[in-house]
């Protein structure tokens, strides 16, 4: 259902914190002006876990306002599987494309806690859910074996897969039905992913190299392995450096130099500290990034 590139979009915001719905607008029509697949709101990226519940259903609301032909996927995950199938059903009948959906942190379920977590929420929504697998967040690991097992649900319909484990590729690919769909959530490694049989990727990078995230899909998807390397060649630096902090801190202050978002960020996450910023100016240079 979900191919090519798919940003995990930050939620900009102003200097007090507040939301920039402004900016938001312009982020998402540069996405679709750069050829963006889609965008995930309220993820990792999108600093969920310091949105208020009134906050996270409204993002996802504007979203869907703004976003036209662009589809959304709605982040709803927490470590708490009544919490997130209560936010999810609030949602569920907006023009989302689906969810994504985070294993439980900090608690560590089990391997069976967490098919029973993912298996109520997706009967209990309308809408796709995409699993979310993130362990060096998370603190716990969807083993292939379980995503095997959910991937027999009707309503779950693929993975964002962020170990960087390549071999889980063929796994997954192997045991899991042939509509499924395998996402990277690990930019340094997405093009392999997709090289070996993945369908796309959820991506930090792609908030700044929009179209040259679209470009590297384009290319792995249709098998071109010199054009895909090539193009990820050329991000692989940028790929790094936008881990140099915490995730937003440093793709967040690209985008405020790049002058597409405010330079908002929420405690705890605080701003980029300045010796890391002539590194990732480099980085993007490298990139072939312009404004």
């Amino acid at each position: 259902m979900f191919s090519g590139s798919i940003v995990a979009l930050v939620t900009p915001m102003h200097s007090n914190g507040d939301i920039d719905y402004s900016g938001l607008a312009q982020l998402i029509n540069f996405h679709r002006d750069s050829g963006t697949k889609g965008v995930v709101i309220a993820g990792t990226t999108g600093e969920s876990a310091t949105l208020t519940r009134s906050e996270h259903v409204t993002l996802i609301e504007r979203a869907c306002e703004l976003s036209q032909d662009l589809p959304v996927i709605a982040g709803t995950g927490s470590n708490s599987t009544a919490q997130t199938l209560g936010l999810s059903q609030t949602v569920d009948d907006l023009p989302i494309s689906g969810f994504l959906i985070v294993t439980p942190y900090y608690n560590k379920p089990t391997q069976e806690g967490m098919y029973r977590h993912f298996s109520t929420i997706a009967e209990g929504v309308n809408k796709p859910v995409t699993l979310y697998n993130v362990p060096s967040r998370t603190g716990v690991d969807l083993e292939p074996e379980t995503v095997i097992r959910l991937s027999q649900h009707g309503n779950i319909i693929g993975i964002k897969e962020a170990t960087g484990e390549l071999e889980r590729v063929q796994l997954l690919r192997e045991g899991c039905h042939a509509d499924f769909c395998l996402l990277s959530g690990d930019d340094g490694t997405s093009c392999e992913f997709i090289l070996s049989g993945g369908d796309g990727v959820i991506s930090v990078t792609a908030n700044i190299a929009a179209s040259q995230m679209q470009q590297l899909c384009d290319f792995a998807c249709s098998g071109d392995r010199e054009g895909a390397t090539k193009t990820d060649g050329l991000l692989q630096e940028l790929h790094q450096v936008l881990f140099i902090e915490s995730n937003p801190i440093p793709v967040k202050w690209a985008l405020n130099q790049m002058g597409l978002i405010s330079n908002g960020i929420r405690l705890p996450l605080t701003a980029l500290v300045s010796n890391h910023h002539e590194v990732i100016l480099t980085a993007i240079k490298k990139a072939g990034i312009t404004w």
